[in-house]
């Protein structure tokens, strides 16, 4: 693999590659910390996977290399915290910059890529673009795997959040937060 990472808005063209690329990312570094049964309901229940409405908005980033999607991940000023389109009916409601926070979105990274800064970089790129945008503070729902790459980005607990899945699983994750002014 070369080393050249070339980053870029997302286009309804990447799709097809985000859904190779998400459960492959998910299944391989949540692994100690989630069981097998939690990713697949996870998964199942849309809540990782492609949000369209990201890519539309012009908020979500493409990590290339060699021609492969090697991460991607975004911000939203939509009210949707986490979990992909599949069954929305519509467009999520707007947040107001001047009392709602940004939402940090949808970060994958292929397993072969991680730990190399495509995170990190998207991050940067996320928090910039949510400044200009007006919002102050902005907020996400880590998984356990990603708690760590965000709390050194600066985001800081606010408390567990237990999404619920199918046979009685549950997914624990963090709500975090974090001023951008």
């Amino acid at each position: 693999m070369g080393d050249a990472i070339r980053y870029r808005l997302a286009t309804a063209g990447d799709i097809p590659d985000l859904r190779v690329l998400i459960p492959m990312s998910v299944r391989a570094l949540s692994e100690g910390f989630y069981t097998p049964a939690q990713v697949d309901g996870a998964l199942e229940h849309h809540v990782f996977g492609v949000d369209s409405q990201l890519i539309e908005d012009g908020t979500y980033l493409i990590a290339e290399a060699d021609g492969q999607i090697v991460g991607a991940g975004g911000w939203s000023k939509r009210k949707t915290l986490y979990g992909s389109s599949e069954g929305k009916t519509g467009p999520d409601p707007l947040l107001d910059p001047s009392r709602d926070p940004a939402r940090i979105r949808a970060f994958f990274v292929h397993p072969g890529w991680a730990r190399r800064g495509i995170g990190r970089h998207i991050m940067q790129a996320c928090e910039d673009a949510a400044r200009e945008a007006g919002f102050t503070r902005m907020e996400l729902v880590a998984t356990l795997p990603g708690e760590k790459l965000y709390a050194v980005m600066g985001f800081k607990p606010v408390e567990p959040v237990d999404i619920p899945l199918s046979g009685g699983e549950i997914l624990t994750c963090i709500r975090m937060d974090k001023l951008i002014e």
